[in-house]
C-alpha cells in the first residue's frame, strides 16, 4: 500500500475512532496488548533481522535502543494497559459560560483527527503511539526508520489485529513501509489530511520536519540535558544522580550530556565522579564513561579535552562533557546558551539556589536533586508518551493523552439572534 493510500485510509477511519466510547477504546487497547504478547515470538524474530542488519552500522547503544526482548515486549503491553486505566481525554468539559443573552457556551475536548509520526530506531514507539492515538480518539500514521522496519511491521500487524477484534477499523493505525525520504515528505505535505505531525528522533530529522512540514508540526527537541552540581550539593547524592542520568541508558533523549560543577565543589566532586563513572565501571566490566573536560576540570582530573562543540552535542553514548563554573549564575547562563529546552537539574541543599535555578531555567522539565531520566510519560503518570515537546505552544514536555486533543465550543441557545 502506498503512503498516500495509508493516509487516505486513516483519514476515513478517524471519524469512526472519534465516535468510539471509552469502553470500546479500552477494549481495543486490551486486545492490542494481548496480541503483542501472543505474537512475541514473531516480533522477536523480526527484530533479530533488524539487529543483524544494523550491527556494525550503528553504535552499540543504538543497537540497545533497537533490540527487543520478551521482557521489553511485555513492558510494551503493560504500557498499553496503563493507558486503559487513564481517564478518557475526549469529551471533557474544559469550561462553561452562560452569557447575558442566555447562550450557554461549553468548551469541550475533542480528538485532533489524524496524527502522523516520523521516528527513528526504537520500535516500542510504534505501540506507544498507537495506544495513545486510539485512547484519545485519533487515527495515526506511523513511519519508523529503516533500522527497525521489520520490527515495526510485526508490531503494527499485532496491534491492528487487536483493534479489529474490538470492532474498530484496523485502518485507524497505519504503518508506512516505505522508509525513504519520499514517504516522509508525503507526510509533511499532506495538508487537509494530517492534523498533526510529530517527529521523534535525532536533530537532523526534527530540523527537517520543522523546516519543511506544511502540516502542523510539534518540535520534539533533542536532549542536551544538563546537571549542575552546586556549591551546596550533597556530593554523594550528586554522584548517584549523575551516574543514573548519564549511564543508565545513554541513548535516550533524557540522558544527561553535560555536567556543570561549581568551582567550590569541583576539587572534591570531580575525583568522585571519575572514580564512579570511569574506574569503578571499568572494574565491574561495564562501559566506562568518557569524560570530556574543560580546562579547569582538566586541572583536577584526567579526561579528553573538551571542544566548544562538545557542549552543543547530544552524544547518545557513554560520553559526558564536564565544565567547572563560578556559581549558580554562571551555570544558568551556560544552560541558557547551550540547552535544547528539554531537561535540566540542580543538585543542591540550598533552597535559594534551587529556587533561582528553577525560576531562571526555561526548559520543559527542571529538577531539583533528581535525575533527568524521569522526563518520561510513564514516570509522569501519563501512561506512555508520544514524544517530549520542547516548544511552548499546544504541548510542552512529555506528551500524553491530553496533549493529543484539541477543543471545540458547543453553544446551546433558545432562538437567540444577533
Amino acid at each position: 500500500m502506498t503512503t498516500s493510500e495509508i493516509i487516505d485510509k486513516a483519514s476515513a477511519a478517524k471519524f469512526e475512532v472519534a465516535a468510539c466510547s471509552d469502553e470500546k477504546k479500552n477494549k481495543a487497547l486490551a486486545f492490542m496488548a494481548d496480541c503483542l504478547l501472543k505474537h512475541t515470538d514473531e516480533i522477536i524474530k523480526a527484530n533479530d533481522r533488524d539487529v543483524a542488519n544494523a550491527t556494525g552500522k550503528i553504535t552499540p547503544v543504538m543497537i540497545d535502543r533497537l533490540r527487543l526482548t520478551k521482557e521489553r515486549i511485555a513492558a510494551m503491553a503493560s504500557s498499553i494497559l496503563d493507558v486503559v486505566k487513564l481517564p478518557d481525554p475526549v469529551g471533557r468539559i474544559l469550561s462553561e459560560t452562560r452569557r447575558p443573552n442566555g447562550l450557554v457556551i461549553t468548551k469541550v475536548s475533542v480528538p485532533l483527527g489524524v496524527i502522523a509520526m516520523i521516528y527513528e530506531s526504537r520500535p516500542n514507539v510504534t505501540s506507544d503511539a498507537a495506544a495513545l492515538a486510539i485512547k484519545s480518539g485519533n487515527a495515526c500514521v506511523l513511519r519508523g526508520g529503516k533500522e527497525a522496519i521489520n520490527s515495526n511491521i510485526a508490531i503494527a500487524d499485532a496491534l491492528k489485529e487487536g483493534i479489529a477484534a474490538a470492532g474498530i477499523s484496523a485502518d485507524a493505525v497505519g504503518l508506512v513501509n516505505d522508509t525513504s525520504r519520499d514517504s516522509a515528505n508525503e507526510l509533511m505535505t499532506a495538508v487537509g489530511k494530517i492534523d498533526l505531525l510529530i517527529p521523534r528522533g535525532g536533530a537532523g530529522l526534527i530540523k527537517a520536519c520543522v523546516q519543511n512540514a506544511k502540516v502542523p508540526c510539534i518540535e520534539t527537541g533533542t536532549g542536551i540535558c544538563h546537571i549542575y552540581v552546586d556549591e551546596y550539593a550533597d556530593l554523594s547524592k550528586a554522584v548517584d544522580i549523575v551516574e543514573n542520568a548519564k549511564a543508565s541508558r545513554p541513548s535516550v533523549c533524557n540522558a544527561a550530556e553535560v555536567c556543570l560543577v561549581d568551582q567550590k565543589a569541583a576539587g572534591k566532586f570531580l575525583p568522585m565522579l571519575k572514580k564512579r563513572l570511569c574506574d569503578e565501571r571499568a572494574a565491574a566490566g561495564k562501559v566506562p564513561v568518557e569524560l570530556r573536560v574543560d580546562r579547569r576540570a582538566a586541572e583536577i582530573i584526567d579526561g579528553t579535552p573538551a571542544s566548544e562543540s562538545d557542549f552543543d552535542t547530544e552524544f547518545l553514548d557513554y560520553i559526558l562533557a564536564v565544565k567547572v563554573v563560578d556559581g549558580v549564575n554562571e551555570a544558568i547562563e551556560h544552560i541558557r546558551k547551550h540547552s535544547t529546552g528539554h531537561s535540566e537539574s540542580i543538585i543542591t541543599e540550598n533552597e535559594q539556589n534551587a529556587e533561582l535555578f528553577t525560576r531562571s531555567i526555561d526548559s520543559a522539565a527542571v529538577y531539583v536533586n533528581a535525575s533527568t531520566r524521569f522526563t518520561d510519560g510513564g514516570e509522569f503518570g501519563l501512561g506512555c508518551e508520544i514524544g517530549i515537546s520542547t516548544q511552548k505552544t499546544h504541548a510542552r514536555g512529555p506528551m500524553g493523552l491530553k496533549e493529543m486533543t484539541s477543543y471545540k465550543y458547543i453553544i446551546h441557545g433558545n432562538g437567540q439572534i444577533r
